[in-house]
């Protein structure tokens, strides 16, 4: 057996159901499930329809490659998107089944763990709090995750000078998520500029998560759709995108999780190695999920009515919330990042746990999301709250969580 697979945590939500063992919550309040980040509004039926209108495609092997039209149309989409030429749809685009499993397939390709004593063992650098398949791709690669914490005192911005000169000589990979799940934390320019200086410097690989680049505030509000690795490389001259990888989906962006597409746009040399190594690992897409995928990235106006709603719901619930938590609205994406600290010692997980018991609404402890670094869990006494039911579901959690407060 791997011996890695010893190292791998729980994964959060199973921590969630073990806290939540043996509590009742009320009978008379309907659940209200705010604590996994499954996007909840309305397929569009052109997507479900293309969907149907392409079973055929049940019957071929499809391309680890995908069609020549599929990252065609990813790559008009990142023109269009970034304001970039498009990048090249034969050598700097690969679909991918979900950005789950490229996260984490991306590791076990360009990680090398040859030198394996603890003075030597490679690094993956993760955000802190994080999505938790970083760790596992660092682990099951043969490397060391480590993690960089994002607290409020700096704005929950990645301080790259935490680590020393002989932590970044160790670092292959460094994973960033902007918007950041949860933090909902954008990468300026700036820090952009720095990882890249890094990069050159110590000649690490950069994967970029950008799952919740299309959940912003665009009606007027500042700062508008988020900067992208890809965008941030063209604008300081990396026009090769050298050592930089970027990740997206369709699942937040077009309400589709089940349909398990996304893509990987960047490096071309990063490109063709991941692609052999999907060509063994079995990462194909179907044809079915091709085709969708193409009038999903071709069709913008689904995407804005999706935007809308989330600014609806952050509208109306952010300030309920505001009242007796510290909280406020993200840059990008659909959480919110809530501060229980004003209730100490109450933990966040306590807290989570008596939400339920007593107003049966689902949240889930930032505690569950982090790792002890530096002699802190960046995530505990924070709560994650997934604004992903329906605007009238959110703000009756709302009211129930403000109820709650006013009990403790």
């Amino acid at each position: 057996m791997n011996p890695h697979l010893a190292l791998l945590q729980p994964y959060p939500f199973e921590k969630l159901q073990r806290l939540f063992a043996g509590v009742t919550p009320p009978g008379d309040l309907p659940p209200i499930k705010l604590s996994i980040g499954e996007p909840q509004h309305e397929t569009p039926d052109f997507i479900k329809r293309t969907l149907t209108e392409n079973l055929s495609g049940l019957a071929s092997y499809p391309s680890t490659q995908g069609s020549d039209s599929l990252r065609q149309a990813i790559a008009a989409w990142i023109g269009r998107r970034y304001g970039l030429p498009a990048p090249d749809p034969a050598t700097q685009v690969l679909p991918v089944n979900g950005t789950r499993e490229a996260l984490f397939a991306f590791a076990q390709t360009v990680v090398d763990a040859s030198h394996a004593s603890s003075n030597h063992q490679a690094l993956v650098l993760c955000p802190n709090p994080f999505y938790q398949i970083y760790e596992g791709a660092a682990l099951l690669a043969g490397a060391k995750p480590i993690f960089l914490n994002t607290v409020p005192e700096h704005g929950f911005a990645l301080d790259f000078d935490a680590l020393t000169a002989t932590e970044w000589q160790r670092v292959q990979l460094v994973y960033v998520c902007s918007p950041s799940n949860p933090t909902g934390k954008v990468l300026d320019l700036a820090s952009w500029r720095k990882l890249f200086e890094l990069s050159d410097q110590y000649r690490f690989v950069i994967a970029s998560d950008e799952c919740y680049s299309e959940i912003y505030f665009d009606q007027g509000a500042q700062p508008g759709p988020p900067l992208g690795g890809l965008q941030a490389a063209k604008q300081l001259g990396r026009d090769d995108y050298r050592n930089l990888v970027m990740f997206s989906s369709l699942s937040k962006r077009s309400n589709v999780p089940g349909m398990r597409s996304g893509f990987v746009a960047g490096d071309a040399a990063l490109i063709k190695q991941f692609l052999l190594y999907r060509t063994y690992h079995g990462g194909a897409m179907s044809p079915v999920v091709q085709a969708a995928s193409i009038a999903a990235w071709n069709d913008e106006a689904h995407v804005r009515d999706n935007r809308r709603l989330y600014a609806e719901k952050f509208d109306k619930v952010t300030p309920l919330i505001a009242q007796h938590l510290d909280v406020a609205r993200p840059e990008a994406g659909f959480y919110l990042w809530v501060s229980v600290a004003k209730f100490a010692p109450v933990a966040d997980t306590d807290f989570a746990r008596e939400l339920l018991r007593q107003y049966n609404v689902i949240v889930l402890p930032g505690s569950f999301l982090a790792r002890e670094s530096g002699g802190i869990n960046p995530g505990a006494n924070f709560l994650r709250i997934a604004l992903v039911a329906s605007v009238d579901e959110c703000i009756e959690a709302a009211h129930r969580i403000a109820r709650f407060c006013q009990k403790l």
